[in-house]
């Protein structure tokens, strides 16, 4: 049951990764038709036009669908952005002093 739940935690990982990519690559088109659809002082029909350029980008590449996980378990909750880890593996790799600089605070 266990194999399964890696593989799952695999496919997310990759799945997160596979959208930060199409992000990437996607995000100066979706800027550029995201402004031209909501200026004001453009015609309708451009306007028109550029939200249905805009909605026929692939899904994926929205940045909004990005989602920060652990890059050892795939954890989605309680990731540390800075070391893109979890809490849980953060105070593990901590407590035993693989990260440097890091330190078990005592006063």
């Amino acid at each position: 049951m266990s194999d399964s739940r890696e593989v799952g935690k695999e496919n997310a990982n990759f799945r997160d990764n596979h959208r930060r990519i199409l992000a990437a690559q996607f995000e100066l088109r979706r800027r550029l038709y995201k402004a031209i659809s909501n200026d004001p002082s453009l015609p309708d029909e451009v306007r028109e036009e550029n939200r249905y350029k805009l909605a026929k980008l692939p899904r994926n590449s929205s940045f909004t669908r990005i989602r920060n996980r652990c890059v050892f378990t795939g954890r989605a909750r309680g990731v540390y952005a800075a070391f893109r880890m979890s809490r849980l593996v953060f105070r593990d790799l901590a407590n035993k002093g693989m990260l440097n600089g890091i330190k078990k605070a005592s006063w």
